[in-house]
């Protein structure tokens, strides 16, 4: 009988027991050198204090919204994100919705905010301001 040494050792069979290796999932939200530099001066000024909570709305004509709000402190169904050295919520009902999203900051001529570019969409009204997934 051979054995073979070459085999990774993270991997285990079912019959003994151990789970197999998992797949590292992708950041439930990042945030650009834009995003956190903006969120930095909010929390730095008109909202010292508190924490930036996204969540996910029904309305619009594609069926879903971004919603932001500040919030003095996590509640029990936030997901703590941490990136760029800046804490922010998520609402554990819209993590199915945003993982692997990227919020950024834009600055346009008329107009500027926050933006995220998600994976999960499968398109948006012709607005702009709702989306489905």
């Amino acid at each position: 009988m051979t054995t073979n040494t070459d085999a990774p050792s993270s991997v285990t069979s079912p019959a003994s027991g151990a789970a197999p290796a998992r797949r590292e999932l992708p950041p439930l939200m990042t945030l650009t050198d834009r995003a956190a530099k903006r969120l930095a001066e909010l929390y730095a000024s008109a909202h010292a204090g508190q924490l930036l909570r996204i969540a996910i709305s029904t309305k619009g004509c594609s069926g879903h919204a971004y919603d932001m709000t500040f919030v003095n402190e996590a509640g029990p169904g936030d997901e703590v994100i941490r990136d760029h050295g800046l804490t922010l919520l998520v609402d554990r009902k819209a993590t199915l919705f945003l993982i692997g999203s990227v919020m950024d900051y834009e600055v346009r001529q008329l107009e500027s905010g926050f933006t995220f570019s998600n994976p999960n969409e499968k398109g948006r009204c012709g607005c702009g301001e709702s989306f489905h997934v």
